[in-house]
């Protein structure tokens, strides 16, 4: 798995203070994660930080029933917000940040413009939660036609059965799978 650090770019998707909060099994995922950002960073590669970012006041988020009412009526994930920040182990100050007011990584956002213009076709994808923002970026991804890898140890989700069928069953018909370890061991 050779990568190329000027086409490739490593994805951190919703490794936020909020979210991570709300994941209190997450750790270990949050520790693979952080050596992903490091390795990648050492050998150059480009590290694009995704997540929920919303205005004051939520006007993206209706009022009706909706999975991110909660958001807006605990007043989450506002942009500047300690909740929206992403974690302290994988931001560096100048860091891309791109934020989204949906579940996928490239919901309402200009994160596809931002690859293009960079020259990338492979994203390194990993985060909180594997059936959220993974699952929908990589459908996403493919559609858009970027090849992907996904750090299955640097994904977490709540429920570990649905983290195993997709690492192991729907990922790899779109994907490379992988550990953070079999990467770095690898190399660029």
């Amino acid at each position: 798995m050779k990568l190329d650090p000027q086409k490739t770019a490593f994805l951190t998707l919703d490794i936020q203070n909020g979210i991570v909060a709300m994941a209190p099994n997450a750790e270990a995922a949050v520790t693979s994660a952080t050596k992903a950002v490091n390795f990648a960073r050492e050998k150059g590669f480009l590290v694009i930080h995704v997540g929920l970012g919303f205005s004051e006041g939520h006007p993206e988020i209706p009022d009706f029933e909706s999975p991110f009412l909660m958001v807006k009526q605990n007043n989450l994930f506002v942009k500047g917000t300690p909740s929206a920040e992403f974690h302290s182990g994988i931001l560096e100050p100048g860091d891309p940040i791109v934020y989204k007011q949906r579940v996928g990584a490239f919901s309402e956002n200009h994160l596809d413009l931002m690859l293009r213009a960079r020259g990338i076709d492979h994203l390194v994808l990993f985060g909180i939660s594997t059936s959220g923002i993974v699952l929908s970026t990589l459908r996403r991804a493919f559609d858009l036609d970027y090849r992907s890898i996904i750090l299955k140890d640097a994904c977490f989700d709540a429920d570990q059965e649905v983290h195993r069928v997709l690492t192991e069953k729907v990922f790899p018909r779109q994907a490379i799978v992988t550990t953070v370890a079999e990467l770095t061991e690898e190399g660029p």
